[in-house]
């Protein structure tokens, strides 16, 4: 008897990590689905796939209801970077609340798993570091930020209540900083500002001094622990992300080095509400999936930076 693989849902498959999890996912074998409303998402990070018998593309904007047989919802639509959740905060808050509370219902109907890709930012700017899953945040829930931020603690809620109210299966994922091919040159991304700046021969800009600290997971290590919470038996919150914590000022030195260490640095007034320090305690992904990151960000930045190169035409 051939046992069925899962048919798969991804919102935001044509993004940034949703497409390298489409790669994962095919590779596999698996059948796909890929939902995307190309905000932030583009067709060609998912390309190969197009006419594939088991992948299919809908172009959808998650804040629809939308009706599909599947048997896992991988729900990572919505922009993750604050040029580009800021340009619409409304909008952005309807896709975590709107969209999350459609697939939530389309999980229920169909009896499908679903994992919700949050984010590190709903432990705002924190006052505990690390920060453990434990830690229920200091988020600014009226600046500017926080149609992210609070727009993710709500899909949070809605999820967990679903499982109490309707026994859904679900996974939370809370996300830290990720980086990788396939990430936009205009995201406003601290990895992909520095890198972009420097293979222009530009000078870096360092909001505020340098000193706040990201902790930079690469994004096929990312895709690893999200596959591996999706076929675990805990529903979460967990923290996915690397545990080693640099400074933006090391960051910046790291691609200097790669690129031009003769480019100078510059410094502009650090944003609203940008959180100070930002370091996942990554024990329970260790202890309850087996994972933690095996790429380090020397390594990471030079696929990273060689695809940018090739992007930019570098």
């Amino acid at each position: 008897m051939i046992a069925c693989l899962p048919r798969n849902l991804i919102t935001g498959g044509a993004g940034f990590v949703g497409s390298h999890l489409v790669d994962r996912l095919m590779e596999a074998g698996e059948e796909v689905i890929c939902l995307d409303n190309y905000f932030t998402g583009r067709k060609f990070n998912i390309s190969r796939w197009i006419g594939h018998p088991s992948f299919e593309l809908i172009r959808h904007d998650v804040t629809e209801p939308i009706k599909l047989e599947v048997d896992r919802i991988w729900h990572l639509a919505c922009p993750a970077s604050p040029i580009h959740y800021q340009t619409n905060p409304v909008k952005t808050a309807k896709t975590s609340f709107l969209g999350t509370y459609n697939m939530l219902g389309l999980a229920r109907r169909v009896g499908a798993r679903l994992l919700l890709a949050s984010t590190s930012e709903v432990y705002g700017d924190p006052k505990v570091h690390p920060q453990p899953e434990s830690y229920w945040g200091n988020v600014n829930t009226h600046g500017i930020r926080a149609c992210y931020d609070e727009g993710k603690r709500i899909a949070e809620t809605l999820c967990f209540d679903y499982q109490r109210m309707h026994g859904s299966e679900i996974r939370v994922a809370r996300i830290f900083n990720t980086y990788g091919p396939r990430m936009l040159p205009d995201d406003g991304r601290v990895v992909s500002n520095f890198i972009v700046q420097a293979l222009r021969g530009e000078a870096l800009t360092l909001y505020g001094d340098g000193s706040q600290t990201r902790s930079f997971c690469y994004v096929e290590d990312l895709v690893e622990g999200l596959i591996r919470l999706m076929n675990a038996e805990i529903s979460g919150p967990l923290n996915l992300g690397n545990p080693a914590e640099f400074t933006i000022r090391q960051l910046a030195d790291q691609i200097r080095q790669q690129i031009d260490p003769a480019l100078e640095l510059i410094e502009q007034p650090l944003p609203a509400d940008d959180p100070l320090q930002r370091q996942p305690v990554i024990d329970l992904a260790v202890q309850e999936l087996g994972w933690q990151p095996q790429v380090n960000l020397q390594d990471g930045l030079v696929s990273t930076i060689a695809y940018f190169r090739e992007l930019l035409d570098f």
